[in-house]
């Protein structure tokens, strides 16, 4: 495989980065998660502290988008962010600047989620093709994830649509991405992104 790979996961879906780990094999995988908070109000600190550490040597990270992994999971009876582990590791991930390059992310949608992000088609008659229903949004993903899925519309004369080229993040179903040899083509896609233009529209900080 080409590029090494970072997973992003909740605890509660650690069987599939396990599955996902073993499909693709150890050695092109950096197992290490974020396990403590980085107390610094230097956040380029932050970013680096967390790619030498924790995301060494990876070039795609892959977000498992599973029930728990959203914005609007709210805070733990302590008032802590629920998902600001991996939220910190998203904006490394898309961290840009002093020895480390952003790196491609690529969000694979577990089974429990796909009923609520795919919603299926609709034709539209001023443009006369199909368009996807796709939910990402602050109740799907945290805003790391849907704010760079959604990140520049093509305006096709008919509604603004985020077309493939308008978007940074790679989204794939769980079960298509571990048909076949479906991973490495879309950990390929998700890399990609990070040598297209589309790489200079992307937000990593500040989307509270």
């Amino acid at each position: 495989m080409g590029h090494r790979c970072f997973i992003s996961f909740k605890k509660e879906d650690v069987y599939y980065r396990d599955k996902i780990q073993e499909k693709l094999g150890e050695e092109n995988i950096n197992s290490k998660s974020l396990d403590k908070w980085i107390d610094s109000e230097d956040i380029d600190y932050v970013m680096q502290e967390i790619r030498k550490n924790y995301m060494s040597n990876t070039a795609v990270t892959i977000f498992l988008i599973g029930e728990h992994s959203s914005e609007n999971e709210g805070n733990d009876e302590e008032g802590r962010d629920k998902n600001a582990f991996i939220k910190r590791e998203l904006q490394a991930t898309l961290y840009d600047g002093k020895g480390f390059r952003r790196s491609g992310l690529l969000g694979v949608v577990l089974p429990s989620m796909e009923s609520k992000i795919y919603g299926g088609k609709y034709y539209c008659n001023k443009c006369e093709e199909n368009h996807n229903y796709v939910y990402v949004n602050d109740r799907t993903v945290v805003r790391e994830f849907h704010k760079n899925y959604y990140l520049k519309p093509i305006d096709y004369g008919c509604k603004n649509v985020y077309a493939e080229d308008g978007r940074f993040c790679v989204l794939v179903r769980y079960s298509e991405f571990m048909s076949g040899d479906n991973a490495e083509k879309y950990i390929d896609m998700a890399y990609d992104k990070t040598q297209q233009d589309i790489s200079k529209y992307v937000h990593w900080h500040n989307l509270r």
